[in-house]
C-alpha cells in the first residue's frame, strides 16, 4: 500500500471550504476527489459498502466500510434532513441518505491516510469587527503545515482522547487500534501534533 500517494496533499482548487456551527471556516473534500484518489491509489480495485443505516429526526447516520488490498476501514457518517417549510415533511430521504453515504466513504478514506492533512490545517475564524459584519479570517491554533513537531503529547490532550472516545462508547482496545490505524503508534507515543489531529478527527465525528 503506497502510502506516500495515500496522503499526499489534495491540490489547493481541490480544497473546499464550508462555515461551521461556531464561525469557523473547515477546509473539506467533495467526495468525487476522493473517489478519484482511491482509484488512483488501488487502480480501481476497491470496494465500499453501506453496512446499516438509522433514521433520526433531524439526521441519517450510516455505517459503512471501505476494503482495499485487504485491509477494512469502518466509520460512520452523517447528514442532516432537510424539511419542508410548510408541512415540514422530509424534502428528499434518498438524497439525504447518499449524502451520508458519501460523508461516510470519505471518513474511511480518511483512515487510510487520504485527506488526513486537512486535520493537520488550523482551523480559522472569521472574526467580529465589532460592527456585526464579519472581518478578516484568523487561525485559532499555531499548528501549521511544515512546521517542526513541537513535540509529546500532553496529559490534556490524551485525557481528551480518551473521553472522547468514551462518548462514542470505544473501548480502550478501540482507541489504541485508531490511533494505530492512523499513525501508526498507540496513545501514549503520539506527538502534540499527532494527538490533535486525532482529538480533531474525534470531535469531527462525534455527531455533534
Amino acid at each position: 500500500m503506497n502510502r506516500e500517494l495515500l496522503e499526499r496533499p489534495f491540490a489547493p482548487e481541490q480544497i473546499k471550504q464550508r462555515h461551521g456551527t461556531n464561525g469557523d471556516v473547515l477546509d473539506y473534500i467533495e467526495g468525487s476527489a476522493v473517489i478519484q484518489r482511491l482509484n488512483e491509489c488501488f487502480d480501481s480495485e476497491w470496494m465500499f459498502e453501506i453496512q446499516e443505516h438509522s433514521t433520526y429526526d433531524d439526521e441519517v447516520v450510516v455505517l459503512g466500510k471501505l476494503t482495499a488490498q485487504g485491509v477494512t476501514k469502518a466509520q460512520f457518517g452523517k447528514s442532516k434532513i432537510p424539511r419542508s417549510r410548510v408541512d415540514k415533511t422530509i424534502v428528499s430521504l434518498g438524497d439525504d441518505l447518499k449524502a451520508a453515504a458519501t460523508d461516510c466513504l470519505k471518513k474511511c478514506a480518511t483512515l487510510f491516510g487520504i485527506g488526513l492533512h486537512l486535520y493537520f490545517a488550523p482551523p480559522k475564524v472569521v472574526s467580529d469587527n465589532g460592527n456585526g459584519q464579519s472581518g478578516h479570517v484568523h487561525h485559532t491554533t499555531s499548528f501549521d503545515a511544515g512546521v517542526p513537531d513541537p513535540g509529546r503529547h500532553t496529559a490534556k490532550q490524551l485525557s481528551a482522547i480518551f473521553s472522547l472516545a468514551r462518548g462514542r462508547g470505544w473501548t480502550n482496545k478501540q482507541v489504541r487500534d485508531f490511533t494505530h490505524d492512523m499513525f501508526g503508534k498507540v496513545p501514549d507515543d503520539l506527538s502534540k501534533r499527532e494527538a490533535s489531529a486525532i482529538i480533531q478527527n474525534l470531535q469531527n465525528h462525534s455527531g455533534k
